[in-house]
């Protein structure tokens, strides 16, 4: 996040957009709901009708896949009302002029016509949004995990910067993750084209920095994605894979692809801490610890770096994960000789400029958040404050570009998924918890009334939900919470997964599969049996 979450209650205007926060990520939407407490106005933008979309003052039900035209018809509607902050943009940005001429072609009766938004809720959107002393952002993966992820989130950032909300408290383009220290992860170099502290793979420099300090030579090549590595699978150029905590047979999409690339591996290696469907397809699993038994610490979602302490000893022959990972690197002849998660830290603090000044003696009195370049820095309670990273922040003028997929007379319906409040991703954690077992026992798709009517369906029946990847049976749950011509659907349950369905369109530049627009045919099922 650009922001820390506290702020969030002091906003005056919250823009919620793809986002189902009161289920996926309830300790922000305590902050909102304190921000409404105190006068806040809510936007919500979610083609559901969610909880919190309840609670908005305005809940814009836009159609699946068109943010972008959406965002563009703000835009549009903002600079023709003058509500843009002139000063902010002269001063602290570049290339306006190319976003202004691209909008043009965005007036809110032209965004209205693809998002399906009324032309009145657009400009309403806009001018509270933009006039609000200050207005936050917040989103997730109904932003990202689309074939035009990218393209949604830049077109955020260019609202922010249209309106100079960005770089003080209670405002920014906020970012909520979808679990546990990926913040950490993607800090410590998890991605493809960056080391830790996002220092880029490409740059000689900073390779360079990082040889001295390993003692090996490096590729100055960007690695792959993981749907470029089970390709890789597939067609023989990569021959194993290493699985640290990731069940990929159920989590991504095009469950037969990722199965056949899976078992395609010469060697497949799972580090996990239970023996998961895609572990089972192992070659090796190595036992890993969970939080409760290791040191370390996690980054959370607003950049803060927090200790975690061990509680109680790792079962059996399970040991701390970087303990595993350190005994492969000394047998394949690195130099990583940790005594200690401390050790490791240090290491991080002395290569990664950002995390310079955190140490575990500070951690254990302090919160703080990086970039935190000295020991006697405080860290960063917001971004971009003064200037952008890279100096002035770049407008990017983007065109609405469809989703790969789109309904047609075999497939009309469109297929969306998502989390429910009660479980966790594939439930490999929250099955094993009785009191979450009960309240969420089994799979249970949303579908609208109207559409229930036509395929002559009651609460509770039976779908078959098909699409041209295959096709698998769901229970229904029949309200007004997803627009007609649509279906939502979890992935919590392996009997009626929807990433059978998915296929394998991705966003061009950050790989993203698209979780969010899928057609899909529906037909009644018999439940005999079921």
């Amino acid at each position: 996040m650009t922001n820390s979450i506290p702020e969030i209650e002091d906003a005056d205007c919250v823009f919620v957009i793809g986002s189902n926060t009161t289920e996926a990520h309830p300790l922000v939407a305590y902050r909102v709901f304190r921000a409404l407490r105190k006068g806040a106005k809510l936007i919500v933008v979610d083609p559901r009708k969610t909880q919190l979309a309840q609670l908005a003052h305005i809940h814009v039900r836009i159609r699946f896949g068109t943010d972008v035209a959406f965002l563009n018809g703000m835009i549009h509607a903002i600079v023709k009302n003058n509500w843009q902050n002139r000063e902010f943009i002269e001063a602290r940005t570049e290339g306006f002029e190319d976003l202004e001429k691209m909008t043009q072609k965005y007036s809110p009766e032209e965004a209205s016509e693809i998002c399906g938004v009324p032309t009145d809720a657009i400009r309403e959107v806009a001018r509270l949004y933009a006039t609000s002393k200050t207005s936050t952002i917040l989103y997730t993966l109904g932003i990202t995990e689309h074939s035009h992820g990218v393209d949604n989130v830049k077109s955020l950032a260019n609202l922010a910067m249209l309106t100079g909300h960005i770089g003080k408290p209670s405002s920014g383009v906020n970012p909520l993750r979808g679990q546990n220290n990926v913040q950490g992860a993607c800090d410590m170099g998890a991605l493809p084209n960056v080391y830790p502290g996002y220092q880029i793979v490409t740059n000689p420099d900073i390779m360079a920095k990082f040889e001295k300090a390993w003692g090996i030579s490096l590729s100055q090549d960007v690695g792959r994605t993981i749907p470029d590595m089970m390709d890789g699978l597939i067609d023989g150029s990569i021959k194993g894979m290493y699985i640290f905590g990731e069940n990929s047979v159920e989590s991504d999409p095009n469950i037969h692809h990722v199965r056949r690339a899976l078992t395609s591996a010469e060697f497949l290696v799972v580090q996990e801490i239970f023996l998961t469907q895609t572990a089972q397809l192992a070659h090796v699993v190595l036992p890993g610890a969970s939080w409760g038994e290791v040191e370390g610490t996690f980054s959370n979602t607003e950049r803060k770096v927090q200790r975690v302490r061990k509680a109680v000893e790792p079962p059996g022959q399970a040991r701390p994960n970087w303990v595993i990972l350190s005994e492969i690197g000394r047998r394949m002849g690195l130099k990583m000789d940790y005594s200690s998660a401390e050790d490791v830290f240090e290491e991080i603090r002395s290569l990664t400029p950002s995390f310079a000044g955190i140490t575990y003696d500070r951690l254990h009195d302090e919160e703080i958040q990086w970039p935190c370049p000295s020991v006697d820095h405080p860290g960063t309670q917001f971004l971009h404050k003064g200037q952008f990273t890279r100096g002035r922040g770049l407008f990017h003028a983007i065109a609405y570009r469809p989703s790969e997929e789109l309904p047609d007379a075999e497939f009309p319906f469109i297929l969306t998924t998502g989390r429910r409040y009660a479980h966790y991703h594939t439930r490999t954690m929250t099955v094993r918890c009785p009191s979450l077992e009960r309240e969420f026992p089994g799979p249970m798709a949303q579908i609208h009334v109207r559409d229930a009517e036509k395929l002559g369906l009651n609460d509770g029946d039976s779908i078959k939900v098909a699409s041209r990847r295959g096709e698998i049976v769901t229970p229904v749950k029949i309200g007004d919470t997803v627009p007609e011509g649509a279906i939502f659907m979890d992935f919590h349950f392996q009997e009626a997964n929807p990433n059978w369905l998915l296929g394998t369109s991705l966003d061009p530049v950050s790989k993203t599969p698209d979780y969010k627009v899928c057609p899909v045919r529906l037909e009644k099922h018999p439940t005999d049996g079921l």
